[in-house]
């Protein structure tokens, strides 16, 4: 599933590709994939014009300027697929439907607008979706209510950060950065790459946490978030970014994938366990299991 960096980088390529533009039809061959009312898509969808683009955790919102937004998760094997206009963009899982003729037999949903440029949205395992929702009400819907800040907001400070993780004093700092109720957005690279960098084991109780380390973690969060939107994402095997190509942010990983080689800092050997249920990497020295909790 794309990590926040990857959903911005869709985000920030989508920008420049379809605002401005007015949807003139909206086809779906499964009902999972676009659950809206037929007079909804008739009234609120078509003729309407692309006004803004946002994410909110891992979750696309297209805002229309009828009033409503078209919400898009394309969780695991999720796509879309810009053509038109002597261009073509893809972003999601990296299969031949990026590259190929559309609509496809993954094709779930075709957007085209009145310029005759389309946005696929392709999905082999039918999990992900897009939604059409008043704008006003997404605020009210139960993800929305229940994700936790944005990391990388303005106004998120170090001392909100921490305030965060008091509801799981008892669980891991990995399960705690990995639960979307705490912060949004974070996946398994990146909570590998911010407690590397901050010194801290995956395995530690929150609890067992001084407010120096939060401050740690919250700075090396924020870089390595920051770091792989710059560099367009992962190159995880199931993400590329908004122009098909895939995100370069592991060639930067100090961590991430990287069992059995020298750490960068230490020199000791990078190993790799099991926590919260995920395959995690640590440096054995810089990232001392043993203290007291």
């Amino acid at each position: 599933m794309p990590e926040l960096p990857e959903v911005e980088t869709v985000v920030r390529g989508l920008r420049r590709l379809i605002i401005g533009a007015t949807v003139k039809l909206a086809t779906t061959d499964n009902p999972k994939s676009f659950p809206n009312a037929p007079a909804d898509v008739a009234d609120y969808l078509i003729g309407a014009q692309v006004a803004s683009i946002e994410r909110r955790a891992k979750v696309l919102m297209i805002h229309l300027d009828s009033g409503y937004t078209l919400l898009v998760h394309l969780k695991m094997t999720g796509q879309l697929v810009y053509i038109g206009n002597n261009q073509r963009f893809g972003a999601g899982h990296p299969n031949d439907s990026l590259i190929q003729a559309l609509p496809d037999k993954s094709t779930r949903v075709t957007i085209e607008f009145s310029d005759g440029s389309k946005l696929f949205f392709n999905d082999q395992r039918k999990f992900g979706w897009m939604r059409l929702l008043p704008t006003v009400s997404i605020p009210e819907i139960d993800f929305m209510k229940k994700v936790g800040p944005e990391p990388l907001a303005d106004d998120f400070t170090s001392d909100d950060f921490m305030s965060r993780f008091q509801r799981r004093r008892r669980s891991s700092i990995k399960a705690a950065l990995l639960d979307q109720t705490v912060i949004a957005g974070v996946g398994n690279i990146y909570a590998d790459e911010a407690l590397w960098g901050a010194g801290i084991h995956p395995s530690r109780r929150v609890e067992s946490l001084s407010a120096v380390d939060f401050e740690n973690l919250y700075a090396e969060l924020r870089a390595v978030l920051q770091t792989s939107i710059d560099n367009g994402g992962s190159s995880d095997r199931n993400y590329v970014d908004a122009e098909g190509k895939r995100g370069s942010y592991l060639k930067f990983a100090r961590v991430f994938r990287r069992e059995g080689q020298a750490c960068t800092r230490c020199g000791a050997i990078i190993e790799k366990s099991r926590v919260a249920g995920r395959g995690t990497h640590t440096c054995p020295h810089c990232q001392p299991s043993d203290i007291i909790e």
